[in-house]
């Protein structure tokens, strides 16, 4: 029987903890929601080890460094938040397992309790910080790895080996890839801008999209050194680690403060639909809204609630089985004919629909910066409308039908989408126009 493997590809910048960023921790709301999505997975998975490998852990240019202390801990206090903390158990076996195994493959790697300078139990913000999302609170072993000076290939490799001792070691082993995606894609960023970050953003999301980890190995050597990452060699690991039969799924991606964050889940054939189930992909794009029933009821009750100052739904659960359990949704409102808000979500960001419906028809109703507030005195005459999306998928213009699909065009890290079915978008032309 093939063995299971579950990966997670997390974004570690500290600003995105609350008790660091504060307000600021906001802007990543995308990122957090993803992280609680993959946290539930996670769990479902129930590791027997849980590796995570950080490009800011302690490391040589010329090899791997594996953690051997039997327990580690760090908090964020370097950013100002000393009790932002954690502590997790080390797993001395599979590290010794694991030098063992890169020696006999000939893959360079030291223990870090080997090397005082590699300051052996303690943890960096780029496990800190995914950590605190995913689990705080880890019910098993946690195994910190770093990154080396070696070529993307070796990154592979080690992946690889990974794998193999969890194997011979007949562990459940669940991967988390720490690292962000360009530091360079914005003019008013921390670090010189340059064109190629937005490019190789698109790059790495598209590949891991495509579960095509391989391809992240084949990236333009210029690309990735003009584009300012930190995190490729760690999801190049992830794929060795998964191995060439894998299955990726992209939950979040944003680039704030010109930093490029992916979340992404990723797991061998058939084990992320038994994690958390998502709709089929179906039709391109976006399907037509659902008609009258429970999802527009669902974001009217989430709606009036809120407006009238009382609190969202207690119950938020759908018993219509034709429904996904999770996908991406937009919440249109019209009085009288013309539109009044509309907010959405590409792909989910909720652990189940029916929150997903609700938050955003709040939003819509509430945050749509093209509107006030709906006001109680509108709530008889207002229209809701929900369209679910599938998952986006690849096409041409040759693909398109504005009358069946939506479509979502994109540039570095900006991205406009427009629903199918919309009076006076009567040709492909444009409706791509308006989207971009």
């Amino acid at each position: 029987m093939t063995r299971e493997a579950f990966g997670i590809i997390a974004p570690h910048p500290p600003i995105m903890v609350p008790a660091v960023g504060g307000a600021d921790a906001d802007v990543t709301a995308a990122s957090a929601d993803a992280l609680a999505v993959a946290s539930r997975m996670l769990e479902r998975f129930a590791p027997d080890t849980l590796v995570v490998m950080s490009p800011h852990a302690p490391g040589a240019s010329n090899a791997f460094a594996v953690e051997t202390a039997a327990e580690t801990s760090g908090s964020l206090r370097l950013f100002g938040a000393p009790g932002a903390a954690l502590r997790f158990a080390g797993d001395p076996e599979f590290a010794a397992a694991l030098l063992d195994e890169l020696d006999e493959a000939g893959i360079p790697a030291v223990g870090r309790g080997d090397m005082p300078r590699l300051d052996s139990g303690t943890l960096d913000h780029g496990v800190i910080v995914p950590m605190s999302f995913l689990a705080p609170d880890a019910p098993c072993p946690v195994l910190v790895l770093a990154l080396s000076g070696l070529a993307l290939d070796a990154h592979e490799a080690f992946g690889r080996v990974v794998s193999a001792v969890a194997a011979s070691l007949g562990r459940r082993v669940a991967f988390v890839a720490s690292g962000d995606c360009s530091h360079r894609l914005t003019h008013d960023g921390p670090y010189p801008y340059s064109p190629h970050g937005a490019e190789l953003d698109d790059a790495i999301r598209s590949a891991v999209a495509a579960s095509d980890f391989a391809a992240l190995s084949r990236l333009d050597p210029v690309m990735v050194e003009e584009g300012g990452e930190c995190g490729l060699r760690s999801f190049v690991a992830l794929g060795g680690f998964l191995g060439e039969v894998a299955e990726a799924r992209v939950l979040a991606y944003e680039g704030p403060w010109g930093i490029g964050y992916l979340t992404a889940v990723a797991g061998t054939p058939g084990l992320l639909a038994r994690l958390d189930p998502t709709p089929d992909a179906g039709a391109k794009g976006g399907a037509p809204g659902q008609p009258e029933g429970a999802l527009p009821a669902l974001a009217r009750a989430a709606i009036e609630a809120h407006v009238r100052g009382g609190r969202p739904p207690v119950s938020l659960h759908l018993d219509d089985p034709s429904l996904p359990q999770r996908a991406g949704a937009f919440v249109s409102l019209h009085t009288h004919g013309e539109l009044r808000g509309c907010i959405g979500t590409i792909g989910p960001t909720r652990a189940t629909l029916a929150e997903e419906v609700a938050h955003n028809a709040i939003e819509a109703a509430l945050s749509d910066p093209r509107f006030p507030p709906l006001e109680p005195s509108e709530l008889a005459d207002l229209d809701v409308k929900v369209d679910v999306l599938h998952e986006a998928e690849p096409c041409s213009f040759d693909d398109l039908d504005p009358r069946t699909y939506g479509v979502i065009v994109t540039s570095g890290w900006r991205r406009g989408l427009l629903l199918p079915d919309l009076e006076g978008v009567d040709t492909p032309r444009q409706q791509v126009d308006i989207a971009l």
